[in-house]
C-alpha cells in the first residue's frame, strides 16, 4: 500500500486527477447542456494532509465528507480558505449543529424533520444553508432519499423554510453491471431536475444536479449532471473499516 504523501503517491494523485479531468471534459461534450461540471473529491478516510495537498498543489476546489465525526476530526487541519467543504453523507438531525457553520452545501436532505433542524440551526447563526434534496432513484431499502414520486410534494414543503435554500438534487444510482444501465436512472433524475425543480423552487441560483461517482460519472454527465463525486478514482482504494 502506498504511503500517504510519499513521492510515489503524489505522482499517482496527479496522474489520477489528470485522467479524471480529461474524462470529465470529454463527457461534457456529450452532455445535454455542455455546461461546466464541478469535480467534488469524496474524501472519506483521506487524511487532512492529503486533502490539503490535493487542493493546494493539484487544484481541487471542492471536497465532500460523509461522516460528521470524521469531518470534525480533520477540520482544524484543513486549509479551509482554499476549499469548499460539502457534507455528502447521511445526516442525523442531532448532528446538524456540529457542521452547520463548517460546510457550504448539504447534499443529503431527505426528510422535513432534517430540513427543519437545518433551518433552526442555520437561523441561530444568521445563515441560509444551501442544500440538495436526495432522491432514491433505485428505490433501494439500504439507501436514504425520497422516492422520485415524492419529489414534487417534498419540494413544495421544503421551500417554506426561510433558512434553507434548495440548490438542486442529488442521487446515488444502484450499482450496475453495464455502464449503459446507469443512463436509465440518471435520465429519470434529470427530467425531475428540468420539469419539477424550477416550478417548485423559484429564482434558483446556479441549480446543482449532483450524480455520478467513480464508476458512473461519465454517464451522469451525459445525462446532465453538474457535479460528480469521485473518491476512489482519485485517492485509490481505501479501507473503510478503519
Amino acid at each position: 500500500m502506498k504511503t500517504w504523501l510519499s513521492d510515489e503517491y503524489k505522482l499517482a494523485l496527479a496522474d489520477n486527477l489528470s485522467g479524471i479531468t480529461a474524462r470529465i471534459a470529454e463527457a461534457v461534450k456529450r452532455s445535454p447542456t455542455g455546461a461546466p461540471v464541478t469535480l467534488l473529491a469524496a474524501t472519506k478516510t483521506v487524511p487532512a494532509d492529503v486533502i490539503n495537498y490535493s487542493v493546494c498543489e493539484l487544484g481541487i476546489t471542492d471536497i465532500g465528507e460523509n461522516r460528521v465525526q470524521e469531518l470534525l476530526d480533520k477540520y482544524d487541519e484543513l486549509e479551509k480558505d482554499r476549499m469548499n467543504i460539502h457534507f455528502i453523507g447521511k445526516l442525523q438531525t442531532n448532528k446538524v449543529k456540529y457542521i452547520i457553520d463548517k460546510v457550504c452545501l448539504i447534499h443529503s436532505v431527505d426528510s422535513l424533520k432534517l430540513a427543519a433542524e437545518i433551518d433552526k440551526r442555520a437561523a441561530a447563526i444568521g445563515k441560509v444553508m444551501d442544500v440538495l434534496v436526495e432522491i432514491n432513484v433505485g428505490y433501494e431499502e439500504n439507501k436514504s432519499g425520497i422516492s422520485p414520486e415524492e419529489a414534487s410534494d417534498f419540494l413544495d414543503k421544503i421551500s417554506a423554510f426561510p433558512n434553507v435554500n434548495v440548490r438542486g438534487l442529488m442521487t446515488i444510482a444502484p450499482i450496475c453491471e453495464e455502464k449503459s444501465e446507469y443512463l436509465t436512472y440518471f435520465k429519470k433524475i434529470y427530467q425531475i431536475f428540468l420539469d419539477i425543480l424550477p416550478k417548485k423552487i423559484h429564482n434558483i441560483r446556479e441549480p446543482v444536479l449532483s450524480m455520478g461517482m467513480s464508476g458512473s460519472f461519465e454517464q451522469a454527465i451525459e445525462c446532465g449532471s453538474t457535479m460528480v463525486r469521485i473518491g476512489t478514482s482519485i485517492f485509490g482504494q481505501r479501507n473503510y473499516n478503519n
